[in-house]
């Protein structure tokens, strides 16, 4: 016998499927509902587990549920789909969702603050106009390129090459294309005007928050990465037990392939990881392993570095650096404790 009800929602656009398990796992109710009837129909049930995926508007019914007197639970949709039994249906899909759950070995997902959200949705606005100027550079690259017209790597090469090559009138480019491609290099140029925008507007309302000025003090973290921390492991690093959860969570600790009592260690996980986020770390990690590389070190952390990097090379130095700098922010977070550099040591 469980000690609450649970009331598992799916959630869609228009129509919502609830399901009611008693505290003995039986299913009390499965029907549909339509979105303007769910908060009415929640306020007349007995305060539950109100249990739904992670996904689009998840946040905002788990804070509706919790200011009704529940208590909401963010659930993987990765993991949810292991109880789902049968054809693909809302109502499979719900008691699927109230199974587990109930399990012993759940992790849910945070719950995030209209704030938080908010600084996500401007670094995703930021992110999707690089993307967008990327795949519009990689675009016009390739087009010149069939005209055998090579433009280096780099913003500033594109930036400088593009324009002599429209202006080159015999360097055989059909006359017919100057004019689309001088469009989409004005619409290059307006993308990151709108990425430089988005920066600034982030670091305008970094500057404020207390916690991500704290994580930008950790070695390889800038404000998009203090940022994206902040975001993953929210104001107290609620959603995990320790900092070896968290690294887990975001894909910087081995995989584990055991058994008979014989430990196996591979390498990271390409599938299970918050991807955009490691490889920003990682990357961030590099650089500042490649700087201690070259010169003596000037603190404790820097000796360790050191001599991972004699070990192991760069490469590996840079993915254990990431993954001290997610276990170190957790902490930070979970203890409202500030950044404590590390003892430095005689050169």
């Amino acid at each position: 016998m469980y000690q609450d009800n649970v009331i598992a929602l799916d959630l869609a656009k228009n129509v919502i499927q609830v399901c009611i398990l008693d505290k003995q796992n039986e299913i009390k109710t499965n029907r549909e509902l339509r979105r303007q009837q769910v908060l009415s129909w929640l306020a007349k049930q007995a305060p539950s587990v109100v249990a739904m995926e992670a996904c689009g508007s998840a946040h905002y019914w788990a804070k509706q549920a919790r200011a009704l007197g529940h208590q909401p639970v963010l659930l993987s949709a990765r993991f949810v789909k292991k109880f789902v039994e049968g054809h693909k249906t809302d109502k499979n899909d719900a008691v699927a969702i109230g199974i587990a759950v109930r399990q012993p070995n759940v992790k849910p997902v945070a719950i995030k603050s209209n704030d938080q959200l908010a600084l996500q949705a401007l670094e995703k606005m930021r992110q999707h106009y690089q993307d967008i100027a990327l795949a519009t550079s990689n675009m016009v690259r390739a087009i010149v390129f069939e005209f055998g017209l090579v433009i280096p790597q780099g913003e500033k090469a594109f930036r400088e090459r593009l324009p002599d090559i429209l202006e080159d009138a015999e360097n055989g480019l059909p006359m017919m294309l100057r004019a689309p491609l001088h469009q989409q290099y004005q619409f290059w140029i307006s993308l990151k005007q709108q990425v430089r925008e988005a920066e600034k507007q982030l670091r305008a309302q970094l500057k404020t928050h207390e916690q991500c000025n704290e994580l930008q003090k950790l070695d390889g973290v800038g404000p998009v990465n203090a940022l994206n921390l902040y975001l993953a492991l929210g104001t107290r690093g609620e959603a995990f037990k320790n900092g070896r959860e968290a690294a887990a969570c975001i894909g910087l600790t081995p995989k584990q392939h055991s058994s008979g009592g014989k430990v196996v260690m591979l390498g990271i996980s390409q599938r299970i990881a918050k991807k955009q986020l490691r490889a920003n770390l990682i990357q961030g990690a590099l650089a500042k392993i490649k700087i201690v590389a070259k010169r003596a070190p000037r603190n404790t952390r820097e000796v360790w570095m050191k001599q991972l990097i004699e070990r192991r090379g760069l490469r590996r130095a840079a993915v254990a650096l990431a993954n001290k700098t997610v276990r170190m922010a957790w902490a930070m977070v979970h203890y409202q404790q500030p950044y404590q550099a590390p003892e430095s040591v005689a050169i």
